[in-house]
């Protein structure tokens, strides 16, 4: 019997965040890896997934979700962005928005097929594709201020793509897309009968005035546009993995069709506990107040790597910062990463990794200030040795 792992699975290696975290703990760095919230969500979603499970709400859920979550995004997406979608064939919940985006590759694309990807991109994607039978196309996201070359763009599409994935905000990069750059995206995809898939689960993260707006949103993508998010990332309950997909009735089917075979149903008391925070979050400024929030840590993280003389690239949205290292004498950002990590004693994610080529990669440094002030802080602390050492 052979024990080997598929050629599909060994090609993938292990992923940049597990590497880098499981280091950052035997060495006792400050984890500013890998993207989750060091603090807990909102009590009111505890409470009602504890009440869910007292009240053995414990069984499997519909697959496509429960009424009431799927009810509380229709209000949602409703109340912030214009955006009707029908519970019953428009919304999908997943676990998490990694398996929507896996049912969406799943359920869009045959063998050969094309998907146009923005670089730097989630490392997850082209493994999805691949697992899909599809072909990454990318298109790279320039520096310093992250634009790219329509020209690029348009070059990429072909007779072969049946989508194109964009991450707004954009991680690794905190790039927010502006109207005019999606509506270029958006001829496109009408000129070539593309689909759009886009990954927004930093949509209430964003900064400096900049302001997100859903592809879905501009005229012509209501019905050719998969629309994922998260509420981990919302409610800083990553654990939970409770994300959902909203897209057209053919493209709803196209997915669940997927989704039945990967996880068939999320977790009810989760579900039963982000349905009463997205609702309370109605009626409330939960939104207003998780943004001040992240800016106030933003501006921490900021301070603290300018002052160990790292300079910040551009960053309108998600809870990341990417800092500039070129010219400190390193081959690469993963030689500076691991530098940072072993004697400064910060864990960061060398942004190569999110790249096709990762030689072609800008020598950065990826660090998430999604923690508590007080580790920010210490963070800082060990960052300044940079400066000392130059």
């Amino acid at each position: 019997m052979s024990t080997r792992a598929s050629q599909r699975v060994a090609s993938l290696g292990t992923t940049v965040f597990g590497e880098m975290s499981r280091m950052a703990g035997e060495l006792g760095a400050v984890n500013l890896g890998q993207g989750f919230p060091e603090f807990s969500g909102p009590d009111v979603v505890k409470t009602a997934a504890k009440q869910a499970i007292d009240d053995n709400k414990n069984q499997y859920a519909p697959p496509q979700g429960i009424p009431r979550l799927r009810q509380a995004i229709a209000d949602t997406y409703q109340q912030a962005y214009g955006l009707e979608a029908d519970v019953e064939q428009e919304i999908t919940v997943t676990t998490g928005a990694t398996e929507a985006l896996l049912a969406s590759m799943l359920g869009l694309l045959d063998p050969g097929d094309e998907v146009v990807v923005f670089e730097p991109f989630y490392d997850a994607y082209p493994a999805q594709i691949s697992f899909a039978g599809g072909k990454t196309v990318p298109v790279r996201l320039n520096t310093p201020d992250w634009s790219f070359d329509p020209d690029e763009l348009a070059g990429a599409f072909s007779e072969r793509t049946r989508a194109i994935l964009i991450t707004n905000p954009h991680n690794p990069t905190g790039k927010v897309f502006t109207e005019e750059e999606l509506d270029l995206i958006a001829d496109l995809c009408q000129t070539h009968d593309v689909v759009a898939i886009t990954d927004e689960v930093y949509d209430r993260l964003v900064y400096d005035g900049a302001v997100h707006i859903p592809i879905a949103t501009r005229p012509g993508m209501r019905n050719r546009t998969i629309t994922i998010n998260s509420t981990g990332k919302t409610f800083s309950m990553t654990g939970w993995k409770i994300g959902y997909a909203i897209a057209a009735p053919e493209l709803t089917a196209a997915i669940r069709g997927a989704h039945q075979f990967i996880t068939f149903a999320t977790s009810t008391p989760f579900q039963e506990g982000m349905a009463t925070g997205m609702e309370a979050a109605l009626e409330s400024d939960y939104y207003d107040q998780l943004a001040a929030r992240y800016t106030s840590l933003r501006n921490i993280m900021k301070q603290g790597l300018e002052g160990a003389g790292l300079p910040i690239l551009p960053a309108e949205g998600s809870f990341f910062l990417l800092a500039d290292a070129a010219g400190r004498g390193f081959e690469d950002d993963v030689s500076f990463c691991m530098h940072l990590l072993r004697e400064i004693g910060v864990a960061a994610i060398p942004p190569s990794a999110f790249y096709a080529d990762p030689s072609t990669a800008p020598i950065l440094a990826r660090f998430c200030f999604a923690k508590e002030p007080a580790t920010l802080e210490e963070a800082n602390r060990r960052l300044g040795a940079l400066r000392a050492s130059r």
